[in-house]
């Protein structure tokens, strides 16, 4: 009955988080209407827009490519798989994150292209992949509101100064985590209520700081290729600002869409769009090439890997071999 209920406090609350979403946006939109005019003058204004086109297309595969090495280098741990097999079980999870909540349809792609029988492991790997990218993004999004309240001073409120602090704790306790990871583990066994859980969570106790290096290291990567893919976006529709400022607009774009839970990869657009007009919003830049922006992004990014990820989720195994 308790988890029952805390399901449907979850479910309310990412229903209200959606709401205010939507709202916030069909805010923004009837102050400022969308104008495809004004998306039109500023495309037919840039200089060879098909270089733009390809380098962002270009990049798509190289974004997957770094999940899907991090995805390999976390679950050799529970079953030793290659670089494309893993490549081919992000993508098949992507697709199926498009119609289930994002983080159960691409644990559920990846476990399930697996031919392990330790599908428990299985998800805590999957998971600890996610932590990770979460966590990168979650450093890269406090220095960028950081560096946010310092050119806008407006923002800097006390409630901001506050999430700012707030943001560098959890920062730092992702360094406390990666210190004393193992201790952690052996400590939660000892709770009946814990240990119950610990089918998942045990996989990161087989992690070396090796493991760990490399892994960090690939989400990091990551999060740079697709911070370059929103930064080529942005040059597409002709939107040029200076360097510190779309980088940290770029990286609060990318915390917000990281920490504000999403029903599938449909709800998680209108994340992306609505935290893109509020931290654009300063730079006078215009909803309709925000929205643009954001909406090409999400097509070249997400909507064209899980087209071929499609391929991918008829392969999927139910049963182990």
């Amino acid at each position: 009955m308790q988890l029952l209920s805390s399901q449907k406090i979850v479910f309310w609350i990412k229903i209200a988080v959606f709401a205010g979403i939507l709202l916030y946006i069909g805010y923004v939109l009837r102050r400022q209407p969308f104008d495809l005019s004004v998306v039109r003058n500023q495309w037919h204004q840039v200089s060879r827009p098909g270089w733009w086109v390809a380098g962002l297309l270009l990049l798509t595969p190289i974004n997957w490519g770094l999940e899907a090495l991090k995805w390999q280098l976390l679950v050799r741990r529970v079953e030793p798989i290659s670089f494309r097999a893993a490549y081919q079980g992000v993508l098949a999870g992507l697709s199926l994150g498009f119609v289930l909540p994002a983080q159960l349809g691409d644990t559920a792609g990846r476990v399930l292209s697996l031919r392990t029988g330790e599908r428990g492991a299985a998800i805590g790997a999957s998971l600890v992949s996610g932590g990770m990218q979460f966590y990168v993004a979650l450093v890269f999004g406090t220095l960028a509101w950081g560096y946010h309240l310092q050119t806008v001073p407006e923002r800097n409120t006390p409630a901001g100064r506050w999430l700012l602090a707030l943001l560098s704790i959890l920062s730092l306790g992702g360094i406390f985590f990666g210190l004393t990871y193992r201790r952690l583990i052996r400590w939660s066994v000892q709770w009946p209520r814990l240990n119950r859980w610990s089918t998942y969570w045990s996989v990161i106790g087989r992690y070396s700081n090796g493991d760990i290096g490399l892994a960090l290291g690939a989400a990091t990567l990551r999060y740079l290729v697709f911070s370059l893919q929103f930064y080529v976006a942005m040059r597409l529709l002709g939107v040029i600002l200076p360097g510190a400022a779309a980088a940290a607009g770029i990286g609060l774009v990318f915390l917000a869409k990281t920490i504000t839970p999403a029903f599938n990869l449909l709800s998680d657009l209108g994340v992306r769009e609505a935290a893109s007009l509020w931290v654009f919003a300063p730079t006078g830049t215009p909803a309709s090439l925000l929205l643009t922006i954001t909406l090409t992004l999400w097509l070249a990014n997400v909507l064209l890997p899980v087209v071929v990820g499609l391929l991918y989720v008829w392969r999927l195994k139910l049963a182990t071999s």
